[in-house]
């Protein structure tokens, strides 16, 4: 769960709005507001009603607190008559799965954003005041971050995490802050070792299981209102093999986001891919900002000398400009590759777009032959998009968020480049399943099968098949030995609900889909495109005669990036985040320990 405590230090009444980030496929299910000792549990609406009912409050005098789907893993909080000297804390849980792959758990929380770029239209950078609500206006996203992270209202951040990993581990670390490790039993509690921080990158928390500890496979169920649902994680054998000569094609995003560190990372990480062809193999490079331009007409082979021409040419690139992708994207999925040959789209980008629809589309239609692979750049990339384009691209991803992390990542990266990827996935079921997602992904060196499904029986084995380029590859899971853990059936309807909204992009109709989500959403108590988080103090505690004033608060702005604009208004407001994660789980039980999870709470 997340808490974020509104302080008002100011003599006005005032009402708060915020864009809080949450994890890619964070399932968000509950909210409270605190007032003193005054708890209000926020009830599921349609996205209109829990406006209007907001909007009236608000206007009443009676605190309120909103939290609503915005896009693209970003979720807006309004809290509404935060009283002169008052402190007001919104908590908002969720359920999230945590990565596994490559030997390792790893966590990720963003705590802030980077403002994505409308490759469509622009968009309004304003949040409207209540009265524009009550005038009848819209909500805007806010495109806007703090450029001073230290300054006394830039949002502050604390984490606590108790984890129970059900394994021995062999380390426990974070790349993003320092931390604090304390061992109680076979548990651990982790903390930041400063105390509050800015919010101006994401947390990311990693623990390695002892060698040969990692767990392998695992079933985890959920029985509601009569339904099952169950997780389940394969983790395929890494197949050794001689590399295939390939057509590298590098792509470079040199867009305004990209200032600073991040821009000085994606040329370290294609550097290191250059050094790294051999004579057998083609490429390309290209950048884009506001413009597509790519070093040579077609992919050419990797002699000594263009090589060189390349990594002279990446290291005198800049950042500056949109983030026009679409062009850039068409023009890498282009092409052929010889005979023989595997074509591979290496993309480095911060993911600072906005309405990527068309993106995930253009993907879609004009893959052919290629595999994508994002590397996501920077403190606070678009976590949801690269892992999108991923899976549409058939390919795998990586994040980058500093420089110590450039070589290890990219390391990780040529071992899925230089081995075969295990594809034409099929599972079979020993009664009925609707499984998400419904297109199963490649997989790549040391990632795992990870599906949700609601079943008819637990009765029976599940049988799993894929091939690659050398073998095919066969498995059985018994279903029966599952543990139980909390949160799946809500993760599956997540799951659900996001192939619905994807299916949109495929033509299907929407009045269909905005039923669907909308009952599944109820269903299951689920923030969704149609269905808002309200909570609601009947007490008046604003006389209406007295104004109300409404501040955004601005976000972090990322560490390491160059500064925007602060069009947010200047507030006497001190805005903290508590992350407080209990029980973190990690996969699996060994040693005859069964315990949920992969997952988050």
């Amino acid at each position: 769960s997340i808490r974020q405590r509104f302080s008002n230090s100011s003599n006005d009444w005032v009402e708060v709005q915020y864009l809080l980030p949450l994890p890619d496929g964070a399932a968000v299910h509950d909210m409270t507001l605190r007032v003193g000792e005054r708890v209000i549990v926020g009830e599921i609406r349609e996205k209109e009603q829990a406006r209007a009912e907001y909007v009236e409050a608000a206007a009443s005098g009676k605190r309120a607190a909103l939290v609503e789907s915005d896009r693209a893993s970003l979720f807006r909080t309004a809290v509404a008559n935060v009283g002169p000297g008052e402190t007001i804390e919104v908590e908002v849980r969720w359920w999230q799965t945590i990565q596994y792959r490559d030997d390792r758990f790893t966590l990720s929380l963003p705590l802030t954003y980077t403002p994505r770029y409308p490759t469509q239209q622009a968009l309004s950078a304003e949040i409207p005041s209540i009265d524009d609500a009550l005038a009848g206006y819209d909500y805007a996203t806010p495109s806007t971050t703090h450029d001073d992270v230290h300054s006394n209202h830039a949002p502050r951040v604390e984490v606590r995490v108790d984890l129970d990993p059900g394994v021995a581990l062999s380390r426990i670390e974070s790349s993003s802050h320092a931390i604090r490790v304390n061992r109680r039993g076979e548990a651990y509690s982790i903390r930041l070792a400063d105390g509050m921080v800015p919010a101006d990158c994401d947390f990311v928390l990693e623990w390695k299981p002892v060698l040969g500890k990692a767990p392998a496979s695992a079933v985890l169920t959920e029985t509601v209102d009569g339904d099952t649902y169950a997780m389940i994680m394969m983790l395929p054998n890494s197949q050794l093999s001689r590399p295939l000569p390939r057509e590298l094609i590098l792509v470079i995003d040199t867009s305004g986001s990209m200032g600073g560190e991040s821009i000085r990372q994606a040329q370290a990480a294609l550097d290191l891919a250059l050094a790294s062809l051999r004579p057998s193999d083609r490429f390309n490079v290209i950048q884009f900002n506001s413009v597509t331009e790519a070093l040579f007409d077609s992919a050419v082979p990797a002699s000594p000398r263009d090589v060189a021409l390349a990594r002279e040419w990446v290291g005198r690139l800049y950042a500056t400009g949109g983030t026009e992708m679409l062009g850039a994207l068409r023009t890498a999925l282009q092409g052929t590759p010889p005979p023989g040959y595997v074509r591979q789209v290496v993309f480095a980008t911060d993911g600072a777009v906005d309405n990527a629809a068309g993106l995930y589309t253009l993907i879609d239609r004009e893959l052919g032959q290629s595999r994508l692979f994002p590397i996501g750049i920077g403190s606070a990339p678009n976590a949801q998009f690269i892992a999108r384009a991923a899976t549409s691209g058939r390919g795998s991803s990586i994040v980058i968020r500093g420089p110590a992390e450039v070589g290890e990542r990219m390391r990780e990266l040529f071992g899925k480049l230089d081995r075969p990827a295990l594809r034409d996935l099929s599972l079979s079921w020993p009664g009925t399943a609707e499984v998400y997602p419904q297109r199963l992904p490649d997989l790549y060196a040391g990632e795992p099968l990870l599906v949700v499904a609601r079943l008819s029986t637990l009765n029976g084995t599940l049988e799993a098949r894929g091939a690659s380029s050398e073998s095919p590859w066969a498995a059985s899971l018994a279903l029966a030995r599952a543990a139980t853990a909390g949160g799946i059936a809500r993760l599956w309807a997540q799951r659900k609900i996001e192939n619905l909204e994807q299916s949109l992009e495929r033509g299907a109709n929407a009045a269909d889909v905005r039923n669907e989500v909308l009952g599944l959403a109820i269903a299951h108590h689920l923030v969704s495109p149609y269905t808002s988080l309200i909570a609601v103090d009947r007490t008046p505690a604003r006389d209406p005669m007295l104004d109300l004033a409404s501040h955004r608060i601005a976000n972090g702005q990322p560490a390491g990036s160059l500064a925007y604009a602060a069009t947010a208004t200047s507030a006497p407001l001190q805005f903290l985040i508590g992350l407080l994660l209990l029980g973190l789980a990690a996969l699996l039980a060994c040693s005859g320990r069964r315990r949920a999870s992969q997952l988050a709470h």
